[in-house]
């Protein structure tokens, strides 16, 4: 019988509950030990375990957030970091970990593999969804459904009282969200890093509405995206501020976006940031559906010894990547998704 550890890391999102339940279930169906590492890889330096038991992940599925906990912490960033976790790891006699996380997560868990022999498989989750070696993220449709019933409330007000509404939404430095939840709550205006549009252009989009007796406007805003001129110069990105390692924390393109509009086209402008309530709530049937499957793919790569691996979604199917190529990049929201959005606005 071995013993398994798994954590949840980053960014907290709809979905992480099911996934824990997931591998715990898979593990415990084998006849092993399942421990719960609390806050991230922060619970295997400062000796924050939990056993995991049927009991104690029943009645998770469908709760947002994650019992876990979870924390940014980065063993590499602090001594003694790294040795403390390894030496912790040896002392509890955790066999191999699941660290269900996004990027900075993910990274930690390659660098232990590749550096130090670790045993650790990952599953992909932010709603962000723009993790390599995915199609997609545990978290991102929620975050897409939260996002698109505000927008759809958004209209109704715009609408009463001739304004231009603008709504930013998360993302990072991509337009996953910012995208989908623009097509699908009917955006007139979508504006993403990886295709930046003109904030002219947008104005010359807006006055068109109002010319054909649209007299309100949605335009909806990726956290990352610049703003961005004519004459295609971009301004500098919006940051709220820095954590203790320098991270950038983005912020207040929304209200950029917004002042600029109401400076260029005279029309009343407000500004909507959703902000954390994209990360909480109940899952959606999807993400209970993928983050259930991805958690018994990790828990398989975890009983066959097969570590360094994500588990991940490639179609319908699930299978597995490296971790390295898991962390190499971020991935883009499609160009034929950014274009949809436009000719549908």
């Amino acid at each position: 019988m071995s013993i398994f550890g798994v954590l949840t890391g980053g960014g907290d999102c709809p979905g992480l509950n099911a996934a824990i339940r997931a591998v715990t279930r898979r593990l415990m169906a084998d006849d092993h030990d399942v421990v719960g590492i609390r806050n991230g890889w922060r619970g295997l330096v400062g000796d924050s375990i939990v056993p995991l038991t049927r009991g104690a992940v029943a009645g998770i599925l469908p709760r947002g957030g994650t019992i876990l906990g979870t924390s940014g912490y980065n063993p590499f960033r602090e001594e003694p970091g790294v040795q403390a976790l390894l030496a912790k790891t040896a002392a509890l006699k955790i066999d191999g970990v699941v660290a269900i996380g996004g990027e900075g997560t993910l990274i930690v868990a390659r660098r232990l593999h590749d550096e130090h022999a670790y045993p650790v498989v990952g599953v992909p989750k932010t709603i962000d969804n723009d993790l390599a070696g995915t199609d997609v993220t545990i978290g991102f449709d929620t975050a897409v459904q939260t996002c698109t019933e505000a927008i759809d409330r958004l209209h109704t007000t715009a609408e009463s009282h001739n304004r231009v509404m603008v709504v930013e939404v998360m993302g990072r430095n991509t337009g996953w969200i910012a995208t989908a939840s623009g097509i699908a709550g009917g955006a007139d205006v979508i504006l993403v890093p990886e295709a930046p549009t003109a904030i002219e252009e947008a104005c010359d989009h807006i006055r068109r509405r109002h010319d054909h007796g649209r007299d309100f406007s949605i335009v909806v805003v990726a956290e990352g995206y610049r703003l961005t001129h004519r004459s295609g110069e971009q301004d500098a990105p919006v940051i709220q501020d820095r954590d203790r390692y320098g991270y950038a924390r983005l912020g207040g393109i929304g209200q950029a976006v917004a002042d600029a509009i109401e400076r260029l086209t005279d029309f009343e402008t407000r500004v909507t940031v959703l902000g954390h309530t994209q990360r909480g709530g109940t899952p959606t049937a999807r993400d209970r559906l993928l983050a259930t499957r991805l958690g018994l793919k990790a828990a398989e790569l975890a009983l066959a010894g097969t570590w360094g691996r994500m588990a991940a979604v490639h179609g319908n199917e699930i299978s597995d990547v490296s971790l390295e190529e898991a962390t190499a990049s971020h991935r883009p929201a499609p160009s034929g998704w950014i274009e949809a959005g436009r000719i549908v606005a």
